[in-house]
């Protein structure tokens, strides 16, 4: 039962891969409002691991590592901390502070992230990554499969050794849209947070066009440019981006909701 809050009253739907989204959801029961989950997003474990128990053969002979996400940190160390320790030496790098606290709940403790913003830019920006810092050395990358090439790339101009090891795939939601378009259309849904460009675009192909018209109505909040940009792209018209990660999102959230109705409008 929720309890009273600054989100009272408000439905709001959590998109995050089912594996994440507890905080998020929490937060917003926390703050009075329901958390409605549909996952845009479904993570699935390969079933064949060999390729990331080859790369645990690496890590001694690398300069960094980089696992792109919280998912990249489970799936990655699921496998290599069954085979063998951690290297002490072996610094770890991660976009946002989720991840990062994802690695300390691992027991690592050489970690490289940035603050302020959770993308590949910002972490690209510090100087651990230069081209000085990395020029003829190894970087080992734990990620999805697909997914942006801009941190391989940018770090491969720069003069590193980079090899991508995939430890997790990325599919299409596969529970479908059951209960989300029901609650669209009796009125039920106040807000969207996504989190992810791919899961905007995977929004659009999982409702039929009377829903996803409604749906279009809604705030939608999201965390980064990138994906605010997407949004709107894709025809969604009250779209507020927010600071980075969970923290950010509720902060939005509140606010807005905090707002006199005009003052909402005028936040979109």
């Amino acid at each position: 039962m929720t309890q009273p809050g600054p989100l009272s009253g408000r439905c709001v739907l959590v998109t995050r891969p089912r594996a994440q989204a507890a905080i998020l959801s929490d937060a917003i029961r926390a703050a009075g409002g329901e958390a409605m989950l549909c996952p845009l997003i479904d993570i699935e474990a390969l079933a064949d691991t060999r390729e990331v128990a080859e790369a645990s053969d690496l890590l001694d002979r690398a300069a960094l590592a980089i696992f792109v996400s919280a998912n990249a940190v489970q799936h990655a160390l699921d496998v290599i901390l069954t085979l063998r320790a951690w290297p002490a030496a072996l610094p770890a790098a991660t976009v946002g502070e989720q991840s990062a606290q994802a690695l300390r709940a691992r027991g690592m403790h050489r970690i490289i992230v940035p603050h302020g913003r959770s993308d590949s830019e910002a972490l690209l920006a510090l100087p651990e990554l230069s081209a000085d810092a990395l020029r003829g050395r190894t970087v080992i990358v734990f990620r999805g499969d697909g997914g942006r090439e801009l941190l391989g790339d940018t770090l491969r101009e720069r003069g590193a050794d980079v090899i991508h090891v995939t430890c997790y795939r990325r599919l299409p939601p596969g529970e479908g849209a059951a209960a989300l378009c029901p609650a669209v259309m009796a009125g039920r849904l106040h807000a969207l947070t996504i989190t992810s460009s791919e899961a905007v675009r995977n929004l659009t192909q999982l409702v039929g066009p009377e829903c996803l018209a409604r749906l279009r109505e809604l705030p939608l909040f999201v965390p980064h440019a990138r994906i605010a940009e997407q949004a709107r792209q894709q025809g969604f018209s009250q779209v507020i981006e927010t600071a980075p990660a969970d923290a950010g999102l509720m902060a939005g959230l509140i606010n807005h909701f905090s707002q006199p109705p005009n003052d909402q409008a005028r936040l979109t």
